[in-house]
């Protein structure tokens, strides 16, 4: 099923409804302008659909070619150009952390799995910052990644977390290999991919073994206003913010939890806590640096050609425990694996 007016954003619909509904402008203003904003994107756009291209000619570079615009708080892409490849660190730090997130999932993806950009044949990468006025998200539309710079008061600018960025771009990477419908169980696994990634990003770049990462999704990103540590805990879904205008994080980890409901495509940021929950388990039984097996297991679930665009969760974890036994033989990778999906009440038989 192709889900019509798919918009990737980071913080999800459920959370900009509850401030929407506060009573302090300051609360509120933001968030309702934020809704309407990707309500209108959400209905100006339909779902990508990666055709097929032309075979690049020659060897992609190992260098990233990246582009910064400066939407000048205005809601037009791409804006002004501010900042390439080449140029030297902008005074602006916006700019400077928009290239270096670009440049750190370049990076994972490079020399973790061996691909070249977004679409493994060396696609630019383009950014676009101080987009819109106090606009509380980050989005990948298809073609590039978008920042807002969050109100000040309830979210802070979206930058700022290098997994944000990462999260993003990595719905590209989906986008580019299984496409995965936005819908659902496959949506949740969308949006789990991304913060999979996102967060071997984030411990690529800090140097961090499982053991040593947060496991946050969006740490840094909530301002004073709110009580909670960041948009999601992979960790521990369901943990990452309490707060009395957010709500509590509705996460679940395991499948008995399963939230059923027609709003935000059918839950996609809500049962992402499932399969995310998984890859936390997997990773830190094994111990190391989780971008070397666990992330090499669902990267190789996620571009290897067998992963439906409507795979469920059990689909999902199916291909992952064949994925290990094919890279890793019948180890300790497997075992993880299995071992993994029935702690979060999936099947993999």
């Amino acid at each position: 099923m192709n889900n019509p007016a798919v918009l990737c954003t980071v913080v999800p619909p459920h959370v900009l409804d509850r401030l929407a509904q506060h009573e302090d402008p300051a609360v509120y203003e933001p968030a309702r302008r934020t809704l309407e904003h990707d309500a209108q994107l959400r209905t100006q756009r339909r779902i990508t659909t990666v055709r097929a291209t032309a075979a690049p000619t020659g060897t992609p570079s190992d260098k990233p070619e990246r582009t910064i615009y400066d939407a000048g708080h205005q809601e037009t892409l791409p804006g002004t150009r501010v900042h390439a490849e080449s140029d030297k660190p902008s005074a602006d730090a916006t700019v400077n952390r928009a290239h270096a997130g670009l440049g750190a999932t370049f990076e994972l993806y490079l020399k973790a799995y061996g691909r070249h950009s977004i679409d493994d044949s060396g696609l630019p990468l383009l950014a676009s910052v101080h987009y819109g006025e106090q606009y509380d998200n980050a989005f990948w539309n298809g073609e590039q990644m978008v920042f807002g710079d969050g109100d000040g008061e309830l979210f802070l600018d979206f930058t700022l977390p290098v997994d944000v960025i990462g999260h993003e771009l990595t719905h590209g990477v989906t986008q580019y290999t299984a496409n995965l419908d936005y819908f659902g169980q496959s949506g949740a696994l969308n949006e789990s991919v991304s913060d999979v990634f996102g967060s071997l990003i984030k411990q690529y770049a800090l140097g961090q073994s499982a053991d040593r990462a947060d496991w946050l999704i969006g740490a840094g990103l909530l301002g004073p206003r709110i009580h909670g540590e960041a948009l999601r805990s992979m960790k521990a879904p369901g943990t990452a913010y309490d707060d009395p205008q957010l709500g509590k994080d509705p996460q679940p980890a395991i499948m008995d939890d399963y939230v059923r409901t027609s709003r935000d495509n059918g839950g996609v940021h809500i049962n992402s806590g499932i399969p995310n929950h998984a890859f936390y388990l997997v990773a830190t039984a094994l111990g190391g640096n989780a971008w070397e097996r666990a992330g090499k297991i669902w990267y190789a679930t996620l571009t290897g050609g067998k992963l439906g665009k409507d795979a469920q969760f059990a689909d999902f974890a199916r291909l992952s425990a064949k994925t290990a036994r094919a890279l890793f033989g019948d180890g300790d990778e497997i075992q993880a694996v299995l071992k993994a999906w029935s702690q979060v009440g999936v099947p993999t038989a």
